[in-house]
């Protein structure tokens, strides 16, 4: 297949996704190998990152998975258009609750609760809902939290690694055992 054809095809499935595809699902539905697909991705994110012909959409990786997203250059004109009644923004006890997660996963409810000073019960259920944390295992029978890749996917982030420093500010949690961590 020759190299333009495979890189139409690759853009073809980069617009009719729905969430971030791997590079070895593109490579099998192409027929290239994942380190051809890897290179056309990183080629189609510079050109589309080029600063003489900014476009309204960019190329983005988070967790090793690509997905095509309107570029942050226009943040503001898309947010006036997707917001059509239904507030997207999360309330200041999500965000601070989502920022406990983030940061000290594995998390339990009652360990939140505890930098919160509040019950979290209500706005943990809201985050699971939209799809920003999940259980992520069990201690002592307390579930634990953590964040999602819809989180990092809608950070843009590509890890928890990328997150900014900020653990040093939060106070120490007592686990779920009784011992600080």
């Amino acid at each position: 297949m020759p190299e333009w054809t495979v890189r139409g095809a690759i853009e073809a499935i980069l617009m009719v996704i729905d969430e971030p595809i791997a590079p070895v699902d593109i490579a099998a539905a192409v027929d290239v190998s994942e380190g051809d697909v890897l290179a056309h991705l990183h080629a189609l994110r510079d050109e589309y990152a080029a600063p003489d012909a900014p476009r309204g959409f960019e190329l983005r990786e988070t967790a090793g998975r690509w997905r095509v997203y309107s570029s942050s250059l226009y943040a503001e004109q898309v947010g006036a258009f997707v917001i059509d009644g239904q507030s997207a923004r999360l309330s200041q006890a999500a965000l601070e609750t989502l920022a406990v997660v983030a940061y000290r996963q594995p998390v339990t409810r009652g360990q939140v609760s505890q930098v919160r000073g509040v019950s979290v019960d209500s706005v943990m259920k809201t985050l699971a809902a939209r799809g920003l944390v999940t259980e992520v295992g069990e201690h002592a029978g307390a579930i634990l939290y953590g964040t999602t890749d819809e989180f990092l996917e809608r950070l843009g982030l590509t890890s928890l690694d990328d997150l900014p420093p900020l653990a040093p500010y939060l106070p120490d949690l007592v686990d779920i055992d009784g011992t600080v961590g």
